[in-house]
């Protein structure tokens, strides 16, 4: 009988042993929701650290990209600020911005202007009396409204006329600065400080001021006389 009770207690504790190893191998070999997510924390950095990794080694062609960009941008502004150069060599009308080197043919001159007083059209030829032989086969055309002069000329090859000739005698015909006829050199001088006089200055006498560009082929001219703006001169010099 006790051989018997010694078996059975014996047979039950090796069940329990046996329960006991499962229960542990099961307990190692799958974590709780807790313990999957302070795993889940702890890799964490080192996921950010390759994901900051990568990051950083796209770094450089996205800063190279972005460089590029600012370069072509500043190209753009470079050759933008070189065509506001000419578009300072301009006046304003009703809306209407006309520049030295604009193109502008019959119709869109009477479109921004009216039509002309007077339009006068001549073609350089060797034989004209003009002595413009560096001219010849080119046509320039002079529209006359009050108080306003502009000549265009157009290259032989070419049906486009462009501006090259400005004078402005009238004040409702203002530059781009807003400077007209009849504003006083002090007024004149604040608004275009890099301009100069070209003689004396003195204010009881006739001088004129001029404004331009580095170039050296486009100028704006203010007549000068009794300390005001007579007259405007806008022009491109011919080769």
């Amino acid at each position: 009988m006790m051989k018997l009770i010694n078996k059975a207690t014996a047979v039950i504790l090796l069940s329990i042993l046996l329960t006991m190893a499962l229960t542990g191998c099961q307990s190692n070999g799958a974590k709780s929701p807790e313990a999957a997510q302070n795993s889940a924390e702890k890799n964490t950095p080192d996921e950010q650290a390759k994901g900051e990794g990568a990051s950083n080694s796209t770094a450089p062609a996205s800063e190279n990209s972005e460089g590029q960009s600012a370069e072509a941008i500043k190209e753009g502004s470079m050759e933008k600020e070189g065509n506001v150069v000419l578009k300072e060599l301009a006046f304003v009308y009703n809306e209407h911005t006309i520049a030295i080197s604009d193109t502008a043919n019959e119709d869109q001159m009477e479109q921004m202007l009216g039509k002309p007083d007077n339009l006068k059209s001549h073609t350089y030829s060797a034989g004209d009396g003009t002595n413009m032989d560096t001219l010849i086969g080119f046509t320039e055309k002079v529209y006359t409204y009050p108080g306003l002069e502009i000549k265009t000329i157009s290259i032989p090859e070419g049906k486009q006329d462009s501006i090259f000739h400005i004078e402005i005698t009238d004040p409702k015909y203002a530059t781009v600065r807003n400077i007209k006829a009849g504003d006083s050199l002090d007024t004149l001088k604040n608004a275009y400080p890099e301009g100069k006089l070209l003689g004396d200055g003195a204010p009881n006498e006739e001088d004129d001021f001029r404004y331009e560009p580095s170039n050296y082929v486009d100028v704006m001219s203010f007549h000068i006389k009794d300390a005001k703006v007579e007259s405007i001169q806008i022009y491109s010099l011919l080769d």
